[in-house]
């Protein structure tokens, strides 16, 4: 499952790089995004480590298992937070888009200079810009380009069904979510088929035409009406969501799809607990529980697939230490989250969105190079995976400064012009939680 990941910053949380009130989502953040970008590179360098760690545990996995409880952990304080569905999706857009769609004109820039592949996207690109146009390619049959992308699609679901949610007055109930989705992805997530209207009921281009209107049509109601109608356009754009997720979704199976929801719906219950809004000694249990359901789905359900005793061995190992060692990670940088951590670790964390989109772009230029797909001695390897990582933090540097952090700034100062001009947007009775002592951004692209 590699790829296959923030409120806006404050200015004095991130005093010096050690602000303890983000610092240590920051560091998981980077974390996780160096162990989705060594999945990918150890495919060139480093074969050796990665032949070894390969036996037991996989990174690409455990990468992004931490983003996705983040974002969980993060979105709904964001979106609570503000108490505007519309500041919300405005804050999104400025935050998602301007990278997503970089990285989408490098891949094909990289394509045409004969650097890279678009992984067959230029056969029919009028449904390659109707799978991508949402971030949805996972769930609409695109070809995920970059290929890191499949995880937005499931980060998108999740900010359609959390906004229904909050309108509904209903957003709460996280763990009941939680257990919800992890329950399913053991009950039924093995019998739901994959991709099923992509290959029973119409062509991928008229799917997607149908589901980007339908999603654009429910949030804009969403966004721009107000009440029943602006629940029934939210319940619209997050059913047609789901449905996706559960019945057309890409090269992750159902069972996986929803064992993700449930890790989301986990760190929004974690977040609860935080804010005093739920008991912490349940909110433990239960975040243990839907990491056993999910362990248990991908034990079950994997069977399916006629491995070998000695893949299935393999596989297993590996899922479960994935689950497992996120889950802890996620803990342990909530029982440190005050300690004050190094520049260099935060700031990884902080360009992990650019990081974590465009590395396979970086790994891309380097494969053009023939003498860089001989064997090499570890040593010389040891090297090169040093220089790759250089490079693709100094690249997400650069984005970060010249394109993530500009656009914030502009998301932030349009949300204002908007309340200026057409007022407040705020759910009746839904009151603002206090900023949370956490406030930050999450997988590598939570606001």
């Amino acid at each position: 499952m590699s790829g296959p990941p923030q409120p806006p910053r404050r200015p004095a949380a991130n005093a010096g790089g050690t602000g303890t009130r983000l610092a240590w989502l920051d560091v998981l953040r980077g974390l996780a995004a160096l162990a989705v970008v060594f999945d990918h590179a150890s495919y060139s360098v480093l074969h050796h480590v990665r032949t070894i760690v390969y036996q037991w545990f996989d990174p690409g996995n455990y990468g992004v298992f931490v983003f996705f409880i983040i974002s969980g952990y993060i979105v709904p304080a964001s979106l609570e937070r503000k108490g505007s569905v519309r500041t919300f999706w405005v804050s999104r857009l400025f935050r998602l888009y301007p990278l997503y769609l970089l990285a989408v004109g490098i891949a094909v820039a990289l394509y045409l200079a004969h650097f890279g592949s678009i992984r067959g996207e230029d056969s029919d690109p009028e449904t390659s810009v109707l799978s991508q146009l949402l971030m949805m390619s996972n769930v609409l049959e695109g070809k995920n380009l970059p290929n890191v992308v499949w995880s937005l699609s499931y980060e998108m679901v999740f900010y359609l069904l959390l906004t229904a949610l909050f309108i509904a007055r209903v957003h709460k109930r996280s763990s009941w979510y939680a257990l919800g989705f992890a329950a399913a992805a053991v009950a039924v997530g093995g019998m739901l088929p994959q991709a099923f209207f992509t290959n029973n009921v119409a062509t991928p281009r008229l799917i997607a035409l149908v589901a980007d209107l339908a999603v654009m049509a429910g949030l804009a109601f969403a966004v721009v009406l107000r009440g029943t109608s602006r629940l029934a356009g939210a319940i619209i754009a997050a059913v047609v969501a789901i449905t996706l997720l559960a019945f057309n979704g890409g090269w992750i199976w159902p069972w996986q799809a929803l064992s993700i929801l449930a890790l989301m719906f986990t760190g929004t219950m974690f977040y609860r607990a935080e804010q005093g809004q739920f008991p912490w000694r349940r909110a433990v249990a239960i975040g243990v529980t839907v990491l056993g359901l999910a362990i248990a789905a991908g034990l079950w359900h994997s069977r399916a697939w006629g491995m070998s005793a000695h893949a299935e061995l393999l596989w297993s190992r590996r899922w479960v230490t994935a689950f497992a060692l996120a889950g802890l990670t996620f803990a342990a940088g909530l029982a440190f989250r005050h300690v004050r951590w190094p520049r260099v670790l935060t700031w990884i964390g902080l360009v992990s969105y650019s990081l974590y989109l465009l590395h396979p772009l970086v790994i891309e230029v380097y494969h053009h190079y023939r003498w860089t797909r001989h064997p090499h001695p570890f040593g010389l390897q040891v090297l090169l995976a040093a220089g790759l990582l250089a490079a693709m933090i100094a690249v997400s540097s650069l984005t970060y400064l010249s394109v993530e952090r500009p656009m914030q700034s502009v998301g932030r100062r349009v949300g204002r012009w908007l309340d200026a001009r057409f007022g407040p947007d705020r759910i009746p009775d839904v009151v603002p939680v206090r900023e949370p002592a956490m406030a930050g951004r999450s997988h590598p692209a939570t606001d």
